[in-house]
């Protein structure tokens, strides 16, 4: 069965994609949703005078503000519906698992199955809903306060009825995108969430390559630099590609059984523990806790005073938390630590593994079946998510603060590069099963013909 299985795998080409119409359907639909994520990046807010947008995308260009751009694919940079992007809703996530995690009744909600993942879902989107409100409030008062700060009217009438506006606009517009990645997920190709983040990555890459190229052509930016950070970005490409697809793989062994033939065998497979468990998840989590105070913080001390004391403690926070500060990335690198131990923990769970293997009569070789086997099973993931963690911080974390110290006008790095190719392995991947799949299915249909002709 498994060879098989191989040959099947390796003749899977286009012509087999061609015969395969529910996966080209639902490749469609992916691109047609994805296109419309990129529409509605152009649609701005009402009341915005598009001549302020310019002028603040070239203030925030590199600082916090201009990486939160990045992630919602420059709909913050054209203020429009979908400004916020995911991101509120990603953190409203991490806020229900971790009190799933550490809440008795959350926790009893989680062990309840598809019901109590519902319940969860809908507590994850009331969070959504709550952060867009507060980032979408101090959005709308900061675009009100940038005509002093810049000299030029943001909003045409500033006022409560705009604030309004512009928070239902802005709520609606992410709860649309995460219906939009959910409609993606169960008609679709991959992820619809980690689809969305990535688009809006890649929609930027010609703008950053743009600034770059044209850096080394004013002179800005010196020829050696620019061919080392092309280095970076293959090496990094080939690194990401090889590490998400490393696994410790455990020997897991079955009691012999009798076989059609009479023969006692034991049946052996493998338990797959993957080296990046958590996956892009860490760096999307990390980056998101750190946007949401500072976008906050951002928009905030334009309207306050910085003479005062509560505008020079905002003003300092701005200044030491920009994208590639010390600061900035000390903190990128312990929340991406922490998230890799802690959702590795959420997904993987070695008691419950271990328990199904004792039902299953399966074992360890060496290691007694049950609580030695889910200490076994501790020991090994906990080894292997150090060395997760310390590359999923390296790929994230050197590259972008090489690139702020050498001043290279954009964000390609290797958290963007992470997320575009662990979604585009991951998306491929689910078209190669989606290709076995029919490929299985064709060969039930023969074999089912070739019995009735017999």
């Amino acid at each position: 069965m498994a060879s098989r299985a191989d040959n099947i795998a390796s003749n899977l080409n286009l012509g087999n994609f061609a015969q395969a119409t529910e996966l080209r359907q639902r490749i469609w639909f992916t691109i047609g949703a994805l296109i419309v994520f990129r529409f509605l990046s152009f649609v701005p807010l009402p009341g915005i005078n598009p001549l302020a947008l310019d002028v603040l995308a070239e203030s925030q260009q590199g600082g916090i503000l201009g990486m939160f751009n990045m992630f919602t694919g420059g709909a913050l940079a054209n203020m429009s519906l979908i400004a916020l992007g995911v991101m509120p809703y990603i953190t409203a996530s991490i806020v229900v698992q971790m009190a799933s995690a550490l809440h008795p009744t959350l926790s009893a909600l989680k062990k309840e199955g598809a019901t109590g993942r519902q319940k969860l879902n809908q507590y994850t989107r009331y969070g959504t809903v709550f952060l867009c409100a507060i980032q979408g409030y101090f959005l709308a008062t900061g675009l009100e306060t940038l005509a002093s700060a810049q000299g030029l009217e943001a909003v045409v009438n500033p006022g409560y009825m705009f604030r309004i506006g512009a928070v239902i606009s802005l709520v609606g517009g992410t709860m649309f995108l995460l219906w939009l990645g959910e409609q993606i997920t169960a008609r679709g190709i991959g992820n619809g969430v980690s689809l969305i983040i990535m688009a809006g990555i890649v929609a930027q890459f010609p703008v950053f390559a743009m600034n770059m190229f044209e850096g080394g052509r004013t002179g800005s930016i010196a020829p050696g630099i620019i061919i080392t950070f092309l280095v970076m970005v293959v090496v990094l490409i080939l690194m990401i590609s090889f590490v998400e697809r490393a696994q410790r793989r455990l020997l897991i062994q079955y009691p012999k059984r009798a076989t059609q033939r009479g023969m006692m065998q034991a049946d052996r497979s493998h338990l797959p523990l993957k080296l990046n468990t958590a996956g892009v998840i860490p760096p999307i989590f990390a980056s998101s806790l750190l946007l949401l105070p500072l976008t906050i913080s951002s928009f905030a001390g334009q309207s306050i005073d910085t003479s005062s004391t509560s505008g020079s403690l905002i003003q300092s926070l701005n200044q030491y938390l920009q994208h590639g500060e010390p600061i900035y990335m000390t903190l990128y690198a312990l929340g991406i630590i922490f998230f890799c131990f802690f959702y590795t923990a959420v997904v993987f769970d070695p008691e419950e593994h271990a328990e199904n293997l004792k039902k299953n009569g399966g074992f360890i070789p060496g290691i007694r079946p049950g609580k030695r086997t889910a200490e076994y099973l501790e020991y090994v993931l906990t080894r292997i998510t150090v060395v997760g963690a310390i590359y999923l911080t390296v790929v994230c974390v050197v590259p972008e603060y090489m690139i702020a110290q050498t001043g290279i006008p954009l964000f390609l790095g290797g958290t963007s590069l992470l997320i575009v190719v662990n979604v585009t392995v991951d998306t491929i991947s689910q078209v190669q099963s989606h290709l076995l799949a029919h490929q299985y299915g064709d060969l039930i249909k023969k074999a089912k013909l070739k019995g009735r002709m017999r």
